[in-house]
């Protein structure tokens, strides 16, 4: 399996084909700053479908990253996988969920062919360490850094951008990992006290956080400008673990599949995944499921009051905001106005074109956006199943509300804009599947606003936000990261 970037970069260190997974793993971006996708989609079949409908959640994960991965050998890909995906790592869901599934469906309404009734149900993706949905692929990431960087005698230093979860989930992923230290930034002030807590309280000397007086957006056109000085990138030897590695993306592939095969009795259904979206990379897996041949009839894009993706899908119009107009809400982890990932749809909508990519892009990075409303590739749109909405902070409270009242589940902020959105999109012939984002614990004062009681946390995560935190505090400022760089690996 080769990767060519989605801006036309397919140079390999090793000849003059596209470069394997594990030249691109630890890089993020590709060297002319697009992003990495395989030379074409690996395609399941009807029969490999049904082998997989019955495997544990690590051989399936095996199994559907064997067709990305063909550069580490069989047996220790297995053994990573196996060694990820374990009950003891991701134990952290609600008391009556069962962790040895790592990913189990929850029905809120189970299908009802007689009264046209297609499903509703929940898929668990935040038992892991920091009750977040990125733990299932940040956990894997960690493995792999590490296994490929103790067999290169290497090490790595992680740039990295968060808005609440990528940046716990990778530092629970890193801390104590041989060969990797973490520099992640985050946004000022715009994260719930226990996402805060979560990455602050971290006293390991291989995590280091920098939170910037600015939103999300503006920390990870930090990260991108560091990224791009391909000298000090070198120098330094710069890697990332945010959404835009073509790793994480390729390991949440992998719940899709298990998500449709828990929700369905044959390979003849089709089923629809409910995503909330910010960054893309979430949504972007399932659109790669789908593309592999798994049958999802719609994959539903759900925004917050940030609704740029929302805008797209609805008018052809990709408008990225400012820093002013992007709105601090009470789902912060998609307070997003610029979706990197992004561009990896945009990539397969207008036929791979790298062209294309790399003048919408110049435009997009110059602080513009672009509009495809007028051209086929907006018609097209359809064919890639995507439909969206968006819901509001009132929105947030009602359906967190309703779950409770109707269903007795307890949902975070993001889960439940996905619920309200997929709700309301529902078809009476398949399955409305929500992808879980995190548990209420990470944004209690929201749930204690809707429901008046504070939501469980494990035991182990108890008074978090009184321990001490280590954190340093600048201005948006590219240099300013560097020198931090560079000071702490003198």
């Amino acid at each position: 399996m080769r990767y060519l970037s989605t801006r036309g970069s397919t140079s390999s260190s090793r000849d003059s084909a596209g470069p394997t997974f594990t030249e691109i793993l630890l890089g993020g971006l590709a060297p002319d700053g697009g992003l990495y996708l395989p030379e074409s989609y690996p395609q399941v079949d009807a029969a490999e479908l049904d082998r997989w409908r019955r495997l544990s959640y690590a051989d399936l994960a095996f199994a559907v990253l064997a067709k990305f991965i063909d550069d580490i050998p069989p047996a220790d890909l297995q053994a990573l996988v196996t060694r990820t995906y374990t009950p003891r790592v991701y134990c952290n869901g609600r008391s009556d969920t069962q962790a040895s599934e790592i990913t189990p469906l929850r029905w809120l309404e189970r299908p009802n062919a007689a009264r046209g009734e297609g499903g509703l149900a929940i898929l668990e993706l935040s038992n892991g360490p920091t009750l977040a949905f990125k733990d299932m692929a940040m956990q894997l990431l960690g493995n792999l850094f590490e296994y490929v960087l103790t067999r290169r005698s290497e090490q790595i230093n992680i740039l990295g951008a968060t808005s609440g979860d990528t940046g716990s989930s990778a530092e629970y992923a890193m801390r104590g990992k041989a060969g990797v230290r973490v520099f992640m930034l985050s946004p000022h002030q715009r994260m719930s006290a226990f996402q805060r807590a979560q990455m602050y309280s971290l006293q390991d000397d291989n995590i280091h956080n920098i939170a910037v007086r600015g939103t999300f957006d503006d920390a990870q056109d930090v990260v991108k400008a560091v990224s791009s000085d391909h000298a000090f990138k070198a120098r330094y030897k710069i890697g990332a673990v945010n959404s835009i590695n073509w790793a994480r993306v390729a390991a949440q592939v992998v719940y899709y599949f298990k998500g449709y095969f828990a929700a369905t009795g044959g390979n003849d259904q089709r089923v629809a995944f409910a995503v909330p979206s910010g960054n893309f990379g979430n949504i972007c897996a399932g659109h790669i499921a789908r593309m592999m041949g798994l049958p999802i009839g719609r994959l539903v894009l759900a925004t917050n009051e940030n609704d740029v993706l929302d805008e797209f899908f609805r008018t052809g119009v990709y408008r990225p905001r400012a820093t002013s107009e992007t709105h601090a809400t009470s789902s912060p982890s998609m307070d997003i106005s610029k979706a990197s990932n992004f561009e990896r749809f945009v990539f397969d909508l207008l036929g791979r074109d790298p062209a294309m990519i790399r003048e919408l892009w110049a435009g997009v990075d110059a602080g513009r956006g672009f509009d495809l409303s007028g051209t086929p590739y907006f018609a097209s749109l359809p064919d890639f199943g995507f439909v969206s909405g968006s819901s509001t902070h009132a929105d947030r409270l009602a359906t967190i509300r309703h779950a409770f009242a109707s269903w007795g589940v307890m949902v975070d902020t993001h889960t439940a804009d996905g619920l309200k959105v997929g709700s309301g999109l529902r078809t009476p012939d398949m399955p409305m599947i929500v992808l879980e984002t995190a548990l209420p614990a990470k944004f209690e004062a929201t749930i204690v606003e809707a429901l008046g009681r504070k939501p469980q946390r494990p035991a182990g995560l108890q008074g978090i936000e009184d321990l001490p935190q280590r954190v340093e505090v600048i201005d948006v400022d590219v240099d300013a990261v560097k020198q931090i760089i560079e000071r702490e690996l003198r």
